[in-house]
């Protein structure tokens, strides 16, 4: 048997793309799918793959009003350790379970070879942060040239018990084993406001050298997150583009037709995080 860390990084051109929760779902309402923001995002993804064969692609999703909910109400991901609160971690793996099958409906539609990986039968958690990952059927699905999708997903944690991993923590353990070469973050906002809340003007590129310079003015999300809004996100990203030379991370919206295919096949959308 192959250890897992000894597995190598891809050779494919291989993309992450999340479809963020407030994308995906309505996170005001509760257990609410945007069903055809759902379909026209496996439509764009399926033309891309089309138009580019030699693209590999990973797509994960928040889980938004759907294990965003239980999550707050359970406090999940800061530790699941009396009966209750596993009832609760239960819950959160039913809902993001649900919207996991809506998303992969919605590319099994749109034709594409779509696989689910669900993180909580694979992942195993040290406080907070991936220790164990058997990344094998990941890496055999992309060379089989289906579509594995990962959701953020309830995990069991030595220290905590089990807690709550996002796209965004899963994506960056992958992404230090599988090397893409771009990273697409897919949300509402168009990129990173360098002057929120009055969002008139986008920071085109954040470096390492200029996050000081934007850091007092990235506001978290605008609606509840349980894993970190727009902050954690920027930390997340920039710390991983300084350990994968050449990664390129964007955050952009996916309101608009198109954008996410257009991104998939090279076009810069949002706010690009790159060392330089």
């Amino acid at each position: 048997m192959t250890p897992i860390d000894a597995l190598k990084p891809t050779s494919l051109n291989l993309q992450f793309l999340k479809l963020g929760g407030s994308l995906i779902t309505d996170k005001t309402r509760p257990h609410t799918a945007h069903r055809e923001v759902l379909r026209r995002l496996a439509g764009e993804i399926a033309a891309a793959r089309q138009q580019d064969p030699a693209l590999h692609l990973i797509v994960g999703h928040g889980s938004g009003s759907f294990g965003h909910v239980p999550a707050r109400r359970y406090g999940t991901r800061l530790g699941v350790r009396t009966p209750q609160e596993w009832l609760g971690f239960a819950e959160v793996w039913r809902e993001a379970a649900a919207l996991n099958r809506l998303v992969v409906d919605a590319l099994a539609e749109a034709g594409l070879p779509v696989i689910s990986l669900p993180p909580s039968a694979s992942v195993y958690a040290q406080d907070g942060e991936v220790a164990l990952w058997n990344l094998a059927p990941i890496q055999a699905s992309l060379e089989a040239g289906l579509l594995p999708v990962i959701q953020g997903d309830v995990i069991f944690d030595r220290a905590r018990g089990g807690t709550i991993l996002s796209t965004e923590d899963l994506f960056a353990y992958l992404a230090l084993k599988l090397r893409p070469k771009r990273v697409l973050l897919a949300g509402l906002e168009p990129g990173v406001w360098a002057d929120y809340p009055n969002c008139k003007e986008l920071v085109a590129e954040i470096t390492p050298t200029t996050l000081a310079d934007v850091m007092a003015c990235i506001g978290g999300s605008a609606s509840p997150d349980v894993t970190g809004g727009m902050l954690s996100k920027v930390n997340q990203s920039l710390e991983l583009a300084q350990y994968i030379p050449g990664l390129e991370v964007y955050i952009f919206s996916g309101e608009e037709p198109g954008a996410v295919q257009r991104a998939l096949l090279g076009e810069l959308l949002g706010t690009v995080i790159r060392t330089g």
